[in-house]
């Protein structure tokens, strides 16, 4: 692995921390005159219209978000249909809300700042009802545009270095970012939101597609620059950073035609944008060049995981098919980000149910498939465990206690001073030893950590909604939160937050 890119991405991290000086003594003004944009807009192409004729499936929502990588058994066939419905409870504009100043879209998966800056491009073999192509998908309007014809899967086969799934499967979905309709709000730290906001996106993908049978892969490890140029994204300005394989059983691609720039007009997303160097210096040093770089990255070795102490608390078994009868469709419907948190405690079994079916594994393309990052919580409010501090370990469905005591102060402050952390039953931090992953898995490793605890935080989010309860991601200051969960923690990396508890009844007073 390369130690020059992997300390770039380090350093990336350190110099984009939150502390109380880089929030309160130099804060960040929005200018609203330049507010990007919410969608990627081509206006010279003709739009496919998907259909909107939704079916929820049969399996309960928890199953199907705990679920580690559906089996092909029972899989329905990917058809134009099934792809709509993929599609828009992954990324899809569920409400709407006009207001004199605009128009509000309420959308599938939680993002940073509501600013939605994850685009979907499909590159798909012929399917029943949908030719051969690469489409962009358009939340605004709920239809596709092709930007390219013909089977184009070869190229994403041989960027991948010859990936298995994305050779088997007839749709493969790339996940692609606009720097600037995030950094306009977060500036430098807009990075570490790719993947934070790719996870929760995905994390509904998954489920989706659990729930439905079909089979799904993550995968981290691909050439960027071939991707990149298939999608025809100005590279200065945009990235792809995750494909997913989605179905298995398709005809191996024909070799990859050549790729020409489309010079298809997009609408300008602002009067003006802001560069942020930082962020594409961190995107190149975690880049791929070369088709043996993605294998070789597939096959590392994992970190080391991080030693827990022995469990201090069991937490209840956990049976998903029965905890929440609901289909997915119906919490993604549901889901919102949580406002504000009422003062009546969970139960442990919702908090074990959360985080077993959070934990259960993520389909993706490292070989040793272990898990990059280690929850940690605060709990406030959970009827059977002590308020205090603690650490998920996974393996044994337990708590590590670190220490107890009334802490719901503290949660606020580790949270930017945000009430919703104070208030919440639980906050759950997701944190990796960011120097061990990238020693292991290289500068490649980074995006890999933020990613998988992304995927992570929003099964989270997902598994409180379908248990009755409110979720919300949150930042935070990062090394006050180490110093807070240490000395277990010394060393390691902040890289996701989601606080979740009892949604307060509107015009309840606050706590």
């Amino acid at each position: 692995m390369d130690d020059g890119a992997a300390r770039a991405m380090l350093e990336y991290h350190e110099v984009t921390k939150h502390s109380f000086d880089s929030v309160y003594r130099r804060p960040h003004h929005l200018d609203w005159d330049v507010m990007p944009r919410p969608f990627k807009v081509y206006p010279e192409l003709e739009p496919l219209p998907l259909p909107r004729d939704f079916t929820s499936s049969p399996r309960p929502a928890l199953a199907a978000v705990a679920d580690p990588g559906a089996s092909a058994a029972g899989a329905e066939a990917l058809d134009r249909r099934l792809l709509a419905h993929l599609l828009y409870f992954t990324a899809g504009v569920l409400r709407r809300r006009t207001f004199p100043g605009g128009e509000v879209f309420f959308r599938a998966a939680a993002c940073t700042g509501a600013l939605h800056h994850v685009d979907l491009y499909v590159a798909c073999a012929d399917l029943h009802d949908l030719a051969a192509g690469l489409y962009h998908f358009g939340p605004h309007d709920f239809a596709l545009r092709v930007l390219r014809r013909g089977d184009h899967r070869g190229i994403l086969v041989d960027a991948t270095g010859g990936e298995d799934a994305v050779r088997a499967a007839p749709v493969v979905i790339v996940c692609a970012t606009t720097f600037w309709r995030n950094a306009w709000k977060y500036r430098d730290r807009a990075y570490r939101h790719v993947f934070w906001d790719g996870g929760t996106l995905l994390a509904n993908l998954l489920a989706v597609a659990a729930a439905h049978g079909l089979p799904a892969r993550v995968l981290h490890a691909f050439v960027d620059p071939a991707v990149d140029e298939l999608l025809d994204l100005d590279r200065t300005r945009e990235a792809s950073f995750a494909l997913v394989a989605l179905g298995r059983g398709a005809t191996a691609p024909p070799p990859a035609p050549p790729v020409h720039p489309l010079g298809v007009e997009t609408l300008p997303l602002s009067s003006r944008e802001v560069d942020y160097p930082v962020i594409r210096a961190a995107h190149l040093a975690s880049s791929l060049t070369r088709p043996e770089e993605a294998t070789l990255w597939r096959s590392a070795a994992p970190p080391a995981s991080r030693e827990l102490p022995p469990p201090s608390v069991t937490l209840p078994a956990v049976d998903p098919d029965r905890a929440a009868s609901e289909p997915i469709e119906t919490v993604i419907l549901r889901r919102g980000s949580a406002r504000t948190f009422s003062a009546e405690p969970i139960e442990a079994h919702e908090l074990g149910t959360l985080l077993w079916c959070s934990t259960r594994g993520i389909p993706t393309d490292r070989a040793a498939d272990g898990p990059l990052a280690t929850p940690f919580l605060i709990v406030r409010a959970v009827r059977g465990v002590a308020p205090g501090t603690y650490a998920y370990d996974r393996t044994r469905h337990a708590l590590v206690a670190l220490r107890t005591g009334e802490l719901a102060r503290d949660a606020g402050h580790l949270a930017l001073g945000q009430s919703l952390a104070a208030e919440a039953a639980v906050n759950v931090y997701w944190l990796a030893d960011l120097e061990a992953v990238t020693a292991a898995l290289g500068s490649r490793g980074y995006r890999a950590a933020s990613l998988d605890a992304g995927i992570e935080g929003g099964k989270a989010y997902l598994a409180a909604y379908a248990l009755g309860l409110g979720a919300t991601g949150l930042t935070f200051f990062d090394d006050d939160v180490t110093r807070f969960f240490s000395p277990l923690a010394a060393g390691a990396s902040v890289m996701f937050l989601v606080a979740c508890g009892r949604r307060r009844p509107r015009g309840a007073p606050r706590r």
